[in-house]
């Protein structure tokens, strides 16, 4: 059997159907934060594409920057909106489409809540990699060489795999009560979550 098909086997933990609707959500940008003047300038990237799966009729939903103000009214329909550095980054892109407080909305951010737990950061990848056995697709550079060369399909693709990976390390940890990441010298190690705040989901 393949790492991916053994990784699929351990996922199969069967979470039970949220009662509230939870939106997973990732954006690719179309100009890089060299491009816009450094990332204090996040809000001069522009959304390239966003994706997000809806928990209500467990779909992923393809936003384009045309579709922006979509993918806001998703995220203001949400019971629970759910992220990776999205307070930070993916709200701040945003924040060039819209004058409302995006940090208003109830918002998960798994990066966010493993600093405040444990002092520290992960990248969504190596979580992926040691905790799902699946690893990104590709990174943000890659998808704005993409981008650049109009293949959208694959800046697409490349959003909604980490949409999915997102939403499968959030549904692990909230099950499970801990993650599993690589440290620089290559042991795998167990990180403990408690999220309580979304004990109601």
């Amino acid at each position: 059997m393949s790492k991916t098909d053994n990784s699929q086997r351990e996922l199969d933990f069967n979470p039970p159907k949220p009662q509230k609707r939870i939106v997973v959500f990732d954006l690719e940008t179309r100009l890089s934060a060299d491009e816009v003047g450094g990332w204090n300038n996040t809000h001069l990237m522009r959304i390239a594409v966003g994706v997000a799966h809806d928990s209500i009729d467990d779909s992923y939903k393809v936003f384009y920057e045309k579709d922006a103000d979509g993918l806001l009214a998703l995220l203001r329909s949400a019971d629970l909106v759910v992220g990776f550095n999205s307070a930070k980054f993916d709200y701040a892109v945003l924040s060039g489409y819209t004058d409302e407080p995006l940090n208003s909305l109830p918002t998960f951010d798994i990066l966010q809540e493993i600093y405040k737990e444990h002092g520290f950061r992960v990248g969504l990848g190596n979580l992926a990699e040691n905790t799902l056995g699946v690893g990104k697709s590709a990174d943000g550079m890659q998808s704005l060489a993409w981008f650049r060369e109009g293949k959208m399909d694959l800046v697409t693709d490349y959003c909604k795999q980490d949409v999915k990976v997102t939403r499968d390390i959030f549904l692990f940890g909230l099950k499970n009560g801990y993650l599993l990441y690589g440290k620089k010298n290559g042991q795998k190690s167990k990180m403990t979550v408690n999220w309580p705040a979304c004990g109601g989901i």
